[in-house]
Order: C-alpha cells, then structure tokens, then sequence
C-alpha cells in the first residue's frame, strides 16, 4: 500500500507542476504534507518534518549555490567564461568540445561537491553556445555526466566517502577503481550521449545569457582559468592535507574547516572580486551590483530545492524505504546486483543520492559481510545506484530544468536518462571488475 501511495504522490507533484503550472515548492508542501497523512505520519509531527526538510537540504546547499552563482555571474559579465571557452576549443577543436567538456567536469567534479561544480561549470557551457552557435545541452551534458560521476562514485565526496566505512573499504582502492569505472560511465553518458540532444530546445537562466564580447573586451586566459578553477585547486589541496593529517593532529580541525565548501567558495568571491574586478578597473561598487544580482537569479531555484527537501524527509520519516527494501532483500541475485538494485529504489522515492547511498548501505551491510564480495566494488555498486531514476525529488534535477529552461517532459528525456546511463554503465564496470580483483 506504501508504494501505491508514494507512486500517486510523485503522479500528483507532476500533474500539478506540469498541469496546473503550480509553482513546484508549493507542490512540494501540498503533496508532502498529503503523503506523509496517508503514508501514518503523526499529524502534529507533519509540520516539523517538513521545517526539517526544508531547512535540512538549504543548510547543506544553500551558501554553495548562492556564492557559486555570485563567482558564476561574475565569472559571465568579465568575459572569463568566454575566454575559457576560447581556450577549451582552441586546445580541443571545436568539433570536440563536448569532449574537452567532459575532461572538464571530471577534473573541476573530483574535488568539488556536486553543488559547486554545476554552478561553475554552467557559465562556461552558455559561453561556448553563445560564440560557437552549439547547442546547449551538446555542450552541458557531457560536463555534468562528468560531474555525476564524481559525486556518486569518487572519494572525498560526501556519498562514496561515507559508505567506505560502512564496508571497511579501502578508500585509495575505492578511488581508483572508481576512476577506472568512471572513463567509460562519462563518455557513454556524456559526448555519445548528447548527439541525440541537439534538437532540444534550452535557454540560459536569466544571468547566464551573455553576447559575445570582442577579444580585447576579455580578461587574460590565465586570470580566468585560476578563478574559475580555484575552488577546485582549494578543495583539491585542503581535502588532500585533510586525509593525511592524522585525526590526532592539533592541525586536524583547521585543515577540516580549510577544506568545508562554503569557506571555500567564500574564499573565492573575494579573490574572484580582485582578480575579475578591481584588476580589470571595475569599482568594488559594481563587483557587488553583479553578486546581489546573481542572488535573485538562484532564488526560484533554492525554493524549488527546499520543496524537494520537504518531499524527501516525508518519505525517510514514513519509513518506506525500509519497507521497500524489506521487498527485495530476499531476492536471489548478486549482493552487488542487489545493493544497486535497493539504491536505485530508494534513489526514486527519496531523491537525495547521498540519502540513498547510505540508507541502503545500512540495509546491505548485513547481507554483505560473508567476506565474498571485495568492499569497495560494494561501495560503487551502491554510488553507482545512487544516481539512477533522478526526477522530480531531486534538487539536481531541478537545478538542471531551472538552468537550462527546460519543460518537466524534457528534463526527464535528458537529465533523468543521462544519470540512469551513468548508473547502468556503472553497475556494469563493478560487474565485470568483480571478476578481476
């Protein structure tokens, strides 16, 4: 009976949103507060789970996108993002830029937090479609299947990073298998992927749209590169230093707070400010006319992410994904078959990859622990999981449609095909490495 209600719960959010044109955060609430009655949820608890989503899923990204969309505006009205799209196509070609986009999004995506990264790398796809005429999405896609990628499968992110534990896994062998897994994931789901795309139409949020400035109008290659990569190279350091200081380590707690994505993206805004701005002869005035500005460019989108927070804390608080995985538990398939197939279940009635991932790991790890299945294949088989069925309860979805100015219809023939691509090819690289190490 559960899943029959969570099932007429997401039919309802799209009929409302796709029908009705009800602004999603409202229909998150209205659906949420709906199911979570009719899933047994204690009426006097319904108000405090959905305060609890909302404010549980903002506190997480709410900085990260509002400062990424700062450096991202930014990084649009100086011309950076032009200039590194020049550089990408003249160090790739133009007929490979989908490809020099990829490599992009799984150098800056390795170290960065998905949030940060979508934000980044979203100004420098508008900026190529913009001086080469490209599609958008042709672009965008392979970019952030790169950046999927990294966020489910690779070490220091917050999802793979906490189901090694779970498996006493080994996060160096973790990171390298994963990397092995993740060539093959991103060119599947990334440039062979967006060739059937081109005929979608997408737009730029507003902000991101720029025209082309002359050459002489740009900041120098080297100033945009260092900007726009900097929290990467931040991230990339810190997280480093961070892993090899011992807990016990009187440095342990700075290098801790070094490597948090918000004091790094704050970190960046100001040097971005320098770099970007004073140095290029704009008043501090006008640096901070163009940050106030990329605020009320995200502010759609942070509702509609928060909506999403409601949603799935409605659902982890009806305790269906135990029932769900109570269903399939029992069936007579490999363990590592089993842990995608329980994640990709909780991935569609939760929404959060993270939530999923380490949900399921909680359930599996029971049912893994015999010794005959290598750990770390466990923790990818569940990360690859993770990012499966991605629709319309998860916030990256939505950042996807709100970016891209895309319909619900065609998020889900995009994006949502793209992550399922990522979590089958995924899957399939954990199944054939099972029988090599």
């Amino acid at each position: 009976m559960s899943l029959l209600i969570v099932a007429a719960a997401i039919a309802c959010l799209i009929a409302l949103v796709a029908g009705a044109k009800l602004h999603p955060f409202l229909a998150f609430v209205l659906v949420s507060t709906a199911a979570a009655l009719a899933l047994g949820v204690p009426p006097d608890r319904v108000p405090d789970v959905v305060k609890q989503g909302v404010g549980g899923i903002l506190g997480k990204l709410l900085i990260t996108i509002v400062a990424g969309a700062m450096l991202g505006r930014l990084v649009v009205e100086s011309g950076a993002a032009q200039k590194i799209a020049t550089v990408l196509v003249e160090w790739c070609g133009r007929p490979r830029i989908a490809w020099a986009m990829a490599l992009t999004g799984l150098i800056v995506g390795i170290p960065l937090f998905y949030g940060v990264g979508f934000v980044l790398v979203v100004p420098i796809v508008f900026a190529a479609t913009a001086r080469y005429g490209l599609p958008p999405l042709v672009v965008g896609v392979p970019a952030l299947a790169a950046l999927s990628v990294a966020h489910g499968l690779l070490p220091p992110h917050p999802g793979p990073t906490g189901l090694v534990p779970k498996f006493g896994a080994d996060m160096g062998l973790t990171l390298l298998y994963g990397l092995i897994i993740a060539g093959p994931a991103i060119i599947l789901a990334g440039p062979i992927f967006a060739r059937f795309l081109a005929s979608v139409s997408a737009r730029p949020l507003a902000g991101l749209e720029t025209r082309p400035l002359a050459d002489d109008q740009l900041p120098g290659g080297a100033a945009s590169v260092f900007t726009a990569l900097l929290p990467a190279v931040l991230l990339l350091v810190t997280t480093a230093a961070r892993m090899l200081l011992p807990a016990s380590s009187p440095a342990a707690p700075w290098a801790k707070l070094a490597a948090d994505a918000d004091l790094v993206m704050l970190a960046t805004l100001a040097v971005a400010a320098v770099t970007l701005g004073l140095c290029r002869g704009r008043p501090f005035t006008a640096v901070m006319d163009t940050y106030s500005k990329a605020i009320g460019d995200v502010a759609s989108v942070l509702l509609v992410i928060a909506g999403s927070g409601a949603f799935g804390a409605m659902l982890l608080e009806s305790g269906v994904d135990k029932t769900i995985t109570g269903l399939l538990r029992d069936l007579p398939v490999s363990p590592l078959v089993l842990a995608w197939l329980v994640t990709v279940v909780i991935r569609a009635c939760v929404g959060s990859a993270t939530v999923a991932g380490l949900t399921a790991a909680d359930l599996i790890a029971p049912l893994a622990g015999g010794g005959d299945v290598n750990p770390n294949l466990m923790v990818l088989a569940i990360g690859a999981g993770s990012l499966a069925l991605s629709h319309v309860n998860d916030a990256g979805f939505w950042l996807f449609k709100e970016y891209f100015g895309l319909s619900i219809a065609d998020t889900l023939r995009t994006w949502t095909v793209m992550e399922t691509i990522v979590a089958v090819v995924g899957l399939a690289g954990v199944l054939v490495l099972s029988r090599v190490v």
